[in-house]
């Protein structure tokens, strides 16, 4: 069992914690080991000292993966990749990202942990990576990145709410072929994907939304809202 979990908020955005939970809830150990990896950030130190500040208080073995001032050889990363029961994928740059981990191999191992059934997740670019293609603020202006790891069938948007153009510009770039049908998330929701498929949406605020993109098979995108469990009070 394959799982990667969009992210419209955490520890980075949210002072209430529940996504984060909802995430730690979805592991396959009652105590497990996360590792966050903030290099869309390009290794933010504050970024860093917020997950920890986060993920220490709970009952986890809390990590971090830096590759701007990388530590590990390669079979020491290998190791303790596949050893993760959660990779927590930070915000920033997806392009960047992109670039960085293909570079380092970093790649090649999360496909590998990901079939060995560690959980992927992540926030803005954390969530972009996973997918074949992406909406993206990455060369500034927003525009549709073709690329990803692909773990994640069809494309990605976040921030469909919160950042102005995001919506038209993802509903235009679906229907005219520049990103392929895909998820668009607002932020205070989430997405739990199994093997490819949603199986579960939740969301954290009343009125966050995970919204299904497709085109109509003309010019104009078919956007449909997906139900969401509320999590917490």
């Amino acid at each position: 069992m394959s799982r990667i979990a969009l992210l419209g908020g955490g520890f980075s955005t949210d002072e209430d914690g529940v996504l984060d939970d909802w995430v730690l809830g979805h592991a396959r150990a009652s105590r497990p080991k996360v590792c966050f990896v903030p290099t869309a950030s390009g290794d933010a130190a504050g970024y860093i000292e917020k997950f920890f500040d986060a993920f220490r208080a709970r009952d986890c073995e809390a990590s971090v993966l830096p590759l701007f001032r990388r530590e590990l050889d390669d079979t020491a990363l290998r190791d303790f990749l596949l050893a993760q029961d959660v990779v927590y994928v930070g915000g920033g740059n997806t392009a960047n990202l992109l670039v960085v981990w293909r570079v380092h191999g970093v790649d090649r191992l999360l496909r590998e942990a990901y079939a060995g059934g560690t959980l992927l997740c992540g926030i803005s670019a954390g969530a972009n990576c996973w997918a074949e293609g992406s909406h993206t603020d990455s060369y500034g202006p927003l525009t549709h990145l073709p690329d990803g790891l692909g773990l994640l069938p069809g494309s990605v948007c976040p921030h469909y709410d919160s950042e102005p153009g995001r919506r038209s510009s993802y509903r235009a770039a679906v229907p005219r072929g520049a990103l392929p049908a895909g998820w668009a998330v607002e932020d205070g929701a989430a997405a739990l994907f199994t093997d490819g498929r949603l199986t579960e949406a939740v969301t954290r605020t009343p009125d966050a939304r995970l919204y299904r993109v497709r085109a109509d098979g003309g010019t104009v995108a078919v956007e449909e809202a997906v139900p969401c469990r509320p999590l917490g009070g």
